[in-house]
């Protein structure tokens, strides 16, 4: 029991992880830097919980997060793309301009800066933590499935070479008619999308959306991406182990063995020791932050 419990608890938090790695590998693939992750995710989750308060269904707030995931991400791809600005600097900057604007507009929507009313969503009114409580969210489903449908887009499909062939030899691919920005700005979108379903895992799973809810998870779906080595099915594992570093961090911080404060560092500290054993032997897209000539 306490085995399952650990592994129920494990997939429920990995799930937000396999959205935005998913969208992470698609944007990486493309040669756009997936910095704006952290953004998308923290978007996604006002919109949705905007979007589910105020139409009282949450698959409308799912619309409202995928859109507003979208828009946020186009706003990024344009700066990269068309106006040729350092990508890094842009993502970084998208990231800070959703933390200001969702404090803005929650205290505009909510009259609240901190959080949300309660909001309609798929998690149980009251909070289960079993194999069967995570079944009947299909947030669960569709996180698992977003990862199968990425290597399928990458691999299988036309527009996934296209996307591989933009990441790779941009100007090689323009030499043979494939329209890079046009394939940079359709895998931008679904960064967005697929990130922004992350954010809306968060806010529907609580029934709320609070202010810098997202706490990092970006950044952390982006380093499972690179611990990945930008394939969706290592990317997924590695969103699983540090799932996983975060349940034990949980666990431990119960049992009060640990001082919490060292508790609290496990995840990050096995992310940082993760990369480190990864950076330096993955290769990157080789066009990866090279906008095209």
């Amino acid at each position: 029991m306490i085995v399952l419990a650990f592994l129920a608890q494990t997939l429920r938090i990995a799930i937000p992880y396999l959205f935005a790695a998913s969208g992470g590998v698609i944007s990486e693939r493309s040669g756009l830097i997936g910095l704006g992750l952290e953004g998308y995710m923290l978007g996604g989750a006002f919109c949705g919980a905007v979007a589910s308060y105020y139409s009282g269904s949450p698959w409308v707030g799912l619309l409202g997060a995928v859109a507003g995931g979208a828009a946020l991400a186009l706003l990024y791809a344009l700066t990269a793309i068309r106006f040729r600005a350092d990508q890094v600097v842009v993502g970084i900057a998208v990231n800070l301009l959703v933390t200001g604007a969702t404090r803005f507009f929650l205290r505009l929507a909510f009259h609240s800066s901190a959080n949300s009313p309660r909001v309609p969503g798929f998690g149980a009114e009251q909070s289960g933590t079993g194999l069967a409580s995570l079944a009947r969210n299909p947030l669960i489903w569709l996180g698992i499935l977003a990862i199968a449908v990425m290597a399928w887009l990458l691999y299988r499909t036309p527009y996934g070479l296209r996307v591989r062939a933009a990441g790779e030899h941009p100007e090689a691919a323009l030499s043979v008619g494939v329209p890079v920005d046009r394939v940079r700005y359709v895998a931008a979108a679904l960064s967005g999308m697929l990130a922004a379903l992350g954010g809306a895992y968060l806010a529907l799973d609580q029934h709320q959306f609070s202010a810098e809810m997202t706490a990092g998870r970006g950044f952390i779906a982006l380093a499972a991406t690179i611990f990945g080595r930008w394939d969706p099915f290592r990317a997924a594992l590695a969103c699983l182990f540090f799932a996983a570093a975060e349940t034990l961090q949980i666990q431990l911080q119960g049992a009060q063995v640990i001082p919490s404060q060292f508790v609290e560092m496990i995840p990050y500290a096995l992310t940082i020791v993760a990369l480190a054993g990864v950076v330096g032997r993955a290769v990157p897209p080789a066009a990866l932050g090279k906008a095209t000539e």
